[in-house]
């Protein structure tokens, strides 16, 4: 690990010393590259400074200690901040270990979320629009935009399916970990009797693909055009701008009716389209390695059910690490970064312990 840290201690310097570069400005593109390079490494070069300068300060309490031999009250002093810098030490190690860890390298790109209807009829519908306005509640805290890409509305306003891109830098890092069944336990608005159903929705969470990772053969593409499939109303698009797109190879179908241009939809469903078939080529390369993984938090395995949101109780509990929320009402509004951060802990220290494990 000391000398992983000190060669990337090394990058840090020469991308700091190349910005004082004029020559730099000149081309925007690799300037963005370095900097963003930069302020990825900048969290742990800090750390390991920190951890330099505190073995340092041990060097020099060690060495007062043995100095300190006549006088008592001084070699306790000395010997009560050796063992403080060695815990301060320690922590600063097991910090610098989790920023080393492999990163995904999808974490920083955006994302796109499939929210699909389940078992339940019309209450999965309306769940499944619950879970919309959850993420987009809390997108929107974070800074993170949302574009609805397309959407198969319910005449009681739910959704049968709805797919939107959530913009912003590491909008898959704070998403990937929502893959899956969400269950629902309510009374539905529909039930006279006042009896619980369960219903449930599916979540699929995917990085965007740019236009490098995936090559589309145009060949391989058929386009129809089609109206819109909404629920009616007065926004409903009532000429045959909308798209259907056919991938031959995989089967995949995409319908877009967002836009009123016909081009616009067009390219929104080959961006979906290629988003889905990065997806497919990268869990077939995950699964090569899913054997070395116990958990489900990283899987994104969406055949698992995760969670179950039990409105009479008022509870939320993730079945894959155990946590269990009882504040529902503020959940659903969008205030789920307890979950996040539980679930990106509980994957950490999984990695953490597997890599302890290869080891041995």
């Amino acid at each position: 690990m000391e000398d992983k840290l000190k060669a990337l201690e090394e990058k840090y310097r020469n991308l700091e010393s190349s910005f004082a570069d004029p020559s730099l400005l000149a081309d925007p593109s690799e300037y963005a590259r370095r900097m963003k390079e930069y302020r990825s490494l900048e969290p742990l070069v800090i750390k390991y400074r920190a951890l330099c300068r505190v073995r340092a300060e041990l060097s020099d309490t060690r060495e007062l200690y043995h100095l300190s031999e006549g006088d008592p009250d001084l070699r306790e002093m000395a010997s009560a901040e050796y063992r403080r810098l060695q815990g301060e030490e320690e922590s600063l190690k097991r910090e610098l270990t989790v920023l080393l860890l492999p990163r995904d390298p999808n974490d920083e790109k955006n994302v796109m979320v499939e929210i699909r209807a389940g078992t339940g009829g019309e209450e999965a519908a309306l769940f499944a629009a619950v879970l919309y306005r959850m993420y987009t509640m809390y997108a929107s805290s974070v800074g993170f935009r949302i574009n609805v890409m397309s959407a198969n509305e319910t005449q009681l306003g739910g959704y049968r399916e709805i797919v939107f891109m959530i913009e912003g830098d590491g909008a898959y890092s704070r998403f990937r970990f929502e893959s899956g069944v969400h269950r629902v336990q309510r009374v539905p608005v529909t039930e006279s009797q006042g009896r619980i159903q369960t219903s449930a929705a599916t979540v699929a969470v995917l990085p965007e693909a740019e236009d490098v990772n995936i090559v589309i053969d145009p060949a391989d593409i058929v386009f129809e055009s089609c109206k819109s499939s909404g629920a009616g109303g007065q926004h409903i698009n009532k000429t045959e701008s909308a798209v259907r797109l056919t991938h031959k190879p995989s089967g995949i179908v995409i319908e877009c009716d967002r836009e009123r241009s016909q081009f616009k939809n067009k390219d929104t469903a080959m961006k979906m389209l290629r988003t889905k078939l990065y997806d497919i080529e990268r869990t077939t390369r995950d699964q090569a390695i899913a054997s070395e993984r116990r958990s489900q938090v990283g899987s994104g395995d969406r055949s698992q059910r995760i969670r179950t949101y039990n409105y009479p109780q008022g509870r939320l509990t993730d079945h894959r690490i155990g946590l269990t929320l009882h504040s529902l009402d503020s959940i659903l509004d969008g205030d789920i970064s307890a979950i996040i951060d539980a679930l990106i802990a509980a994957d950490t220290a999984e990695r953490l312990a597997l890599g302890e494990a290869n080891q041995e």
